[in-house]
């Protein structure tokens, strides 16, 4: 009886679970994360998928050769199809992350569009004035 116990007691850590027990909860942990990687894979594949999406504009943009070394990892890693998709992706993210300044940018826009309307009224009127006056 006594030679069983001291067996089970072998089998078991400090906190009394046995090997199998502790296996079974690594197996679970094991699971839970290939689980939240397929899901972090699958959410980064639709959120590039949405960005390339609407592409209609075409540019041409030089970059340095870090620049084009990234971007060719993105493509070598299977992100994407090719260093146009990985750059079109980099910055919608960029637009994204700093859309606090494009807001201040587009507020600003919108005051100077305002003054010059002013302008353009304040000057069709002085010379509407002034060849009133000629006449």
């Amino acid at each position: 009886m006594e030679k069983q116990q001291s067996k089970e007691k072998a089998g078991k850590n400090t906190t009394g679970k046995t090997k199998s027990q502790r296996k079974g909860k690594l197996d679970e942990l094991a699971s839970k994360v290939e689980k939240i990687a397929t899901r972090t894979s699958e959410s980064i594949k639709k959120v590039i998928e949405s960005a390339l999406a609407s592409r209609n504009t075409v540019l041409t943009i030089r970059v340095n050769d870090e620049s084009n070394k990234k971007l060719n990892m993105l493509v070598d890693a299977g992100l994407f199809k090719s260093r146009s998709e990985s750059a079109a992706f980099l910055i919608q993210e960029g637009i994204k992350n700093q859309e606090p300044l494009f807001n201040k940018i587009q507020t600003k826009l919108k005051r100077i569009e305002s003054i010059k309307k002013e302008l353009k009224n304040i000057v069709s009127k002085e010379i509407g004035a002034t060849t009133s006056q000629q006449k």
